[in-house]
């Protein structure tokens, strides 16, 4: 059973709990970066699974995802209560190709994205953080709590691309010994 939308909001928080949604967003391009370093384009695009995402795919999510964010914050700071848009992940995926996306030219695209919108909000003034819209799915979402949202989204794909990799470490150790 898919969880609700309380239960992912739940879940995603649950992964920046008393961590500072900033300093987790400034961690995560570099930790991408040492996950996939030594990785192969071919390891880059191995999947787990037909239904899970591979690597490419992941961090190809997180560069649109950086994308949404960025325009999320800037419309609810430029109209406060502004409504907020979700997105269906899978069509993007698709419709854009992450499958065929080349995993190091996204995460340059993400890091670039996520220094930019990190700029945007170490400038804000402390009574902008409050500012909200509202998505259609998940209700009011001040910029306090999108910040932590898209940390804990960093925290949960992190994770993802750690267990792919250990994944494909596990596999060449299991080649190598038949060999």
């Amino acid at each position: 059973m898919p969880e609700t939308t309380q239960q992912y909001i739940q879940r995603i928080l649950g992964h920046v709990q008393g961590q500072d949604a900033i300093k987790v967003q400034k961690a995560t391009a570099p930790k991408l970066k040492k996950l996939i370093g030594g990785l192969t384009p071919k390891q880059l695009k191995w999947k787990p699974e037909p239904t899970k995402w591979s690597i490419a795919e992941i961090v190809a999510h997180l560069a649109d995802a950086e994308i949404v964010a960025g325009w999320r914050m800037r419309s609810v700071l430029g109209a406060n209560g502004t409504a907020i848009q979700p997105f269906d992940q899978d069509t993007w995926a698709s419709v854009f190709q992450y499958s065929n996306r080349d995993a190091k030219q996204s995460l340059e695209v993400f890091r670039v994205l996520r220094e930019n919108n990190l700029a945007m909000l170490r400038a804000l003034p402390r009574e902008l953080w409050e500012n909200y819209g509202m998505h259609a799915e998940r209700g009011k979402e001040t910029i306090a709590h999108l910040a932590r949202m898209f940390a804990g989204h960093d925290t949960n794909h992190i994770l993802q691309v750690e267990a792919v990799a250990n994944q494909l470490k596990s596999r060449a150790s299991k080649k190598k010994k038949r060999k």
